[in-house]
């Protein structure tokens, strides 16, 4: 197990605070362990966090998003006692607060502690009437061995992104669109269209919303991130 010691200098080095670097190392041990045990290649790992731990955005997250075709409460629960006890025998001081099926999958609440810091993770896995597809990759990270999961492959991940952002539209969906722009991980951008205008309507507090997730090289581009998007759209509108 890494001490606190270690997640300050790793908090450091990527410019990170303690809670969000401790708290992706608590998700990436928990992957670990979750993965490397039978039945869970059905539940594959989706969303913000793997947007960062896959394919390295700078947003960290406090949420753990999985894809299934069919929730089997038990095979869940099963998987989840497991991982808690390796995390345990890890060293890892983890409590279960919440734990249930909900209508449209799955919510698990850890609450998580690394020394005198307390921090939360929330799982959520949701079912899926359209099987999805899943492929496996290999996640190096600066916190443990590379390890390797099952993930939603990455075009229905992005697809899924997109679509959670018109839904929703969180803060966090529209930096995350700005970061798969950046990279070039949106193959589609007709939807851009429609993303737009709402992106010039919708009124929110981006640094408020989303500076304690993001590491201090981007801080001064959430300051006037509306603008910023607005004109990264605007390259392929």
């Amino acid at each position: 197990m890494l001490s606190e010691q270690q997640l300050n200098e790793l908090a450091t080095k990527i410019q990170g605070s303690f809670i969000n670097v401790a708290r992706e190392y608590a998700q990436n041990l928990f992957l670990n362990y979750f993965y490397a045990q039978e039945k869970s290649e059905a539940i594959l790992f989706k969303g913000g966090t793997a947007l960062r731990i896959l394919y390295k955005s700078p947003r960290f997250s406090e949420y753990l998003d999985f894809s299934t075709p069919i929730i089997h409460q038990k095979t869940i629960e099963d998987l989840l006692q497991e991982t808690m006890i390796r995390l345990d025998q890890e060293g890892l001081r983890v409590e279960l607060e919440e734990s249930t099926k909900t209508t449209g999958g799955f919510l698990c609440r850890l609450k998580v502690e690394i020394g005198r810091h307390k921090f939360g993770v929330l799982i959520e896995i949701s079912a899926r009437k359209k099987r999805p597809s899943g492929e496996l990759i290999v996640v190096e990270n600066p916190y443990i061995d590379t390890y390797t999961l099952m993930a939603l492959k990455r075009e229905e991940l992005i697809s899924e992104k997109v679509a959670a952002l018109l839904e929703r539209k969180k803060p966090r969906d529209f930096f995350d669109l700005y970061y798969m722009l950046r990279s070039n991980l949106l193959p589609e951008k007709a939807v851009l269209r429609r993303i737009l205008p709402i992106v010039e309507e919708t009124k929110v507090d981006f640094k408020k919303e989303l500076g304690e997730f993001l590491p201090q090289s981007h801080q001064r581009i959430i300051k006037g991130f509306r603008s910023v998007l607005i004109s990264e759209i605007k390259r392929y509108v």
